[in-house]
This record gives C-alpha cells, structure tokens and sequence, in this order.
C-alpha cells in the first residue's frame, strides 16, 4: 500500500568559502561558494491530505520564531512547484521540526525547500533526477540545489551551478548562534556601500581551500577559511568581530561568518577540541548558544 506520508531528512550548511562579485545590472551578484553540508538537521514531513485542502504548514522545534506559516515559506512555494510541473492539485500539510536556526546564514529556509522537493518525490512517485530535483530548487533559491545533494560542494553563478568538490576527512564544528537572525539583502547591501570605491575581480575558487580539503587538512583549511560578505555582517552587527576574536584566543583553527551571518562557525581539530571552545564560548558571554557539528554529510534524504 502506497504511504500517505513521507519524512526528510535535510541539513544546515556552512560556507568555507564565499567570494562575491561586483553587483551586477540586475541586482544580483556572481558568487563563488564552497558549501559544506553539516549535522543539524530539520525533519520536513508531508501527509496527504483529502482533496480541496490545498498545501498547510506547521512549524515545530527549537528554531521557530520568525519561520512563516503560510504560502510565503518555501516548503509550501516547493510543494506547489511540483505541483505546477507535473499538473496536479496539491493537497498535503507540510510539519516543518526545526533545529537549523532561523535566518542565521545557514540555508535553513532553503534546506525545507530542499526537503519538500525530495518529500513530494517521493510520496507522489514522481521519480525526478537528480538534474529535475536541482532544477526545481534553483527556482526557489540559489542553495537549495546544494542542500539536496549535500557534500562539499561548489556553487557557482549565483551559486546555483554545482560541482561537487573534491574532499577528504570529516571536519569538526563549533557554531556560535544568534538569537536574532540579519537580513540577507540588507548584508550585500552594506557589503555593495563598502565596496563601492573599489575595483571587485570576477569571484573565483580557491586553489588553497581545495588543495586543503583534498588533503584533509584541518589546519590548511581553517587559514583557507574566507568570506567576502564577513565585514559587513560584522559592520551591521559589530559584536560578531568579538566573537569572532574569542574564538580564535581559544583555540579554533579557523572563524568564519557562515553565508550571509549572524552565525559564526569555528573549525575545530577533533571532537574534544569542540568540546572545550563550545564550553569557552559560552563561559565567555559574548555567545547567546552554541551548538556543534560535523560535516561533511549527506544532503536531503527520505528517513
């Protein structure tokens, strides 16, 4: 009997690198993103529901303040896609369990798109590719693609256009977290007033991080560790610089702002070495929470 219900299972994810180019005529900005996908999960299910019902969310877990429940969420905009492509009255409710915090530069909205896609897959026996599923996501945002394949990966574009990298090794994180999330566009626009007297280069990847990764080089990747949009989260909220600050004093091998920020991620040699930043972190009092992490791990996946 076929199931009324499936449950993904989708990733946050961190940016190891993420160069941005000048802004472009349409707004918009080439990027070179070297994501890696990383274990905090949210847990999307979808359940049929009786015709005429349409799509309808409930957000639960740990990270839910500021999450929409309505069509604005992009698990909802992901459900009604599939629908869209394949022709059919969409009628299911979508529960959202979060534990990738919200608005934090870690792909959180876009991880549910992701998970949504992969869901109605499923439980529809749609049977898309791989190449359909990343299709459909780069319609909703240009990280969605990512959070379903998951990995280490590069994004290219508007970091949409995939290629998986080549990398060796499990890396340790210690992540501090925001309560209060910052506005991806008010971020490239406080990087755009920064730039503005200054000639911007075509983004391009680095041969360093890959070389690092490649020879599974904790301590190469940490000083690999860049991120153009970092001063101006740190300009729009000046306390991450001392966040940023204590970590290193304690130990990381490399800080970075992840995406667009608040979050700031820490890489950390081994699980005890995340222990004891995550423990100095929260003892220093400049953290609200901390939580830790390891990647890289798969992309959404039906549990």
């Amino acid at each position: 009997m076929a199931s009324n219900s499936v449950t993904v299972r989708v990733p946050a994810k961190v940016n190891l690198q993420l160069s941005v180019g000048p802004r472009e005529s349409d707004g918009f900005h080439n990027l070179v993103s070297v994501f890696q996908a990383i274990s905090i999960f949210d847990d999307v299910t979808i359940t049929k529901q009786s015709p005429g019902h349409g799509i309808s969310i409930s957000i639960t877990g740990e990270h839910t303040h500021g999450v929409p429940e309505d069509a604005s969420n992009l698990a909802v905009k992901a459900a009604a896609l599939v629908g869209s492509k394949f022709d059919f009255d969409v009628d299911v409710h979508i529960d959202v369990k979060k534990s990738i915090p919200v608005a934090g530069g870690m792909a959180g909205g876009s991880a549910d798109a992701a998970a949504a896609l992969v869901a109605m897959d499923s439980l529809f026996n749609l049977d898309m590719s791989r190449e359909e599923l990343h299709a459909l996501g780069s319609e909703l945002g240009s990280d969605v693609p990512f959070m379903i394949s998951g990995g280490t990966a590069i994004g290219q574009g508007r970091g949409d256009q995939l290629t998986a990298a080549l990398s060796r090794g499990t890396y340790h994180w210690v992540l501090a977290l925001s309560s209060v999330g910052l506005s991806t566009p008010a971020v490239y626009s406080e990087c755009d007033r920064m730039r503005a007297e200054l000639e911007i280069a075509p983004p391009a990847v680095s041969d360093h991080l890959m070389q690092s990764l490649l020879a599974a080089d904790a301590d190469a990747v940490g000083r690999a560790l860049v991120n153009d949009l970092q001063n101006a989260a740190c300009s729009l909220r000046p306390a991450l610089s001392l966040v940023l600050e204590v970590g290193r004093d304690y130990g990381a091998l490399g800080a970075i702002v992840s995406g667009s920020g608040p979050t700031v991620a820490f890489l950390v040699a081994d699980e005890d070495a995340g222990l004891d930043l995550a423990v100095a972190l929260t003892a220093s009092g400049v953290v609200g929470s901390v939580a830790r992490a390891h990647g890289p791990v798969h992309g959404a996946k039906v549990i």
